[in-house]
């Protein structure tokens, strides 16, 4: 079934520059969707490297668990991503079908099953038949072009009502160095270490080590700082590939100084996708803001975040444009972290609606009621107990998200 452009989502989409080392194909191979693609091939130059964080989910899929084998070996020659079948809760079959999917990879791409990645999203217990891709990735691997980077990102989708693509463009020594990013995402989305997809290459020259520090370090603040519905996916992959083509210096230390300039690039793109995942959250129809501070850690402040985010309470009341304040106070009580109730304060945008525990003297229903009929709604919960601060990002919950969710399978 396809569902309607999500209103949040961008009003034009990032043109991404080619990058040297690295091409790419898509093909339909019918896996469940039909007349559009589903599977996406990439090519990676020798000399690549590759990080990745993926799910912590106990239930994880089997082309995490053949990504988690491949990484510490930080090289990559080809990635291989398909949609309509995540490949997870599949048994032997699954583990049968991703060593499958890596022989014919490497066999296109003249390099050992080592060097291949892969991911899968879609439907959880379906077995995914890699013998669709027998013939199909030697065809790919004959047509690989290094633009435009809007078909990988369609490739991926599965209930995504847009394509996710950001990059950024940065000097180092005076030379350009490129980032390019795209994910997918719309629900089962609470990432724990990743998103649900999402693939970062950039040409800057980085050793394998140097570029899993910075992944994990941003990911914090980025795909692990949203959820849709609270469900953490069991093939959350985000990997990032350097093909090393730029023509700067290796990045082989975290104290290069330059480590840090590239992280805070890649970290703007890691946030950017992130929030498009958000906002292409299943049926959302506004994008929200959870700012805790005042909490006893930067943890514990997380922690009574993600408690407001993921309240169905808190999210359906803002789907209903109706400044529920009293369901923030049940959240940040809920969330088994320390709080005290008379110095609790909160704050509809920049509107004070509760404090000392009860509703603030100066509060204007009409003016709050106003602010709820925006499409970007934050909230501030300030607990008065320390320096401790977080921020997550999700959506409201609307009757769109059970009607897409209702007939998944169907």
């Amino acid at each position: 079934m396809v569902h309607p452009v999500s209103p949040l989502a961008p009003k034009s989409f990032a043109d991404l520059p080619a990058i040297a080392g690295v091409r790419f194909a898509t093909a339909e191979a019918g896996i469940k969707y039909k007349n559009r693609t589903d599977v996406l091939l990439m090519a990676f130059d020798e000399g690549t490297t590759a990080a990745g964080v993926l799910t912590r989910s106990k239930c994880s899929s089997a082309a995490v668990d053949w990504c988690k084998v491949n990484l510490p070996g930080g090289r990559a020659r080809g990635l291989v991503v398909n949609s309509g079948s995540a490949n997870a809760f599949t048994g032997a079959k699954g583990q049968a079908s991703v060593q499958l999917t890596a022989e014919l990879a490497a066999k296109a791409l003249g390099c050992a099953t080592a060097e291949i990645f892969l991911a899968s999203t879609g439907v959880i217990g379906e077995p995914l038949d890699a013998n669709k891709f027998a013939g199909l990735l030697d065809t790919m691997a004959t047509r690989l072009n290094d633009t435009p980077w809007m078909a990988p990102a369609k490739a991926i989708m599965t209930t995504d009502t847009f394509p996710k693509l950001n990059g950024a463009t940065l000097e180092i020594d005076g030379i350009a160095v490129k980032i390019n990013g795209i994910a997918k995402g719309s629900g089962m989305i609470a990432p724990d270490m990743a998103t649900m997809l999402g693939f970062v290459v950039t040409d800057m020259p980085i050793a394998a080590p140097v570029l899993q520090a910075l992944l994990s370090r941003h990911v914090a603040t980025s795909f692990n700082a949203i959820t849709v519905d609270s469900d953490m996916s069991t093939s959350d992959t985000l990997l990032a590939f350097a093909t090393s083509k730029a023509a700067v210096e290796l990045i082989n230390s975290l104290d290069d100084p330059r480590a840090e300039i590239f992280g805070k690039a890649l970290r703007d793109v890691l946030f950017d996708l992130a929030i498009q995942v958000v906002r292409d959250g299943e049926g959302a129809t506004k994008q929200i803001s959870i700012h805790v501070e005042g909490a006893t850690s930067d943890a514990s402040a997380f922690r009574i975040a993600k408690s407001i985010a993921d309240s169905p309470l808190v999210k359906t009341a803002i789907a209903g444009e109706d400044a529920n304040w009293g369901r923030v106070v049940m959240a940040v009580g809920k969330a088994g972290e320390p709080a005290d109730r008379d110095k609790l304060a909160i704050r509809f945008g920049d509107l004070l609606v509760a404090k000392n525990g009860e509703r603030a003297p100066i509060y204007d229903e009409v003016a709050t009621s106003a602010y709820m009929k925006g499409e970007d709604i934050e909230i501030t919960a300030s607990l008065g107990l320390g320096a401790g601060r977080a921020t997550v990002y999700t959506c409201d919950l609307t009757h769109g998200y059970i009607t897409i969710n209702g007939d998944y399978r169907s």
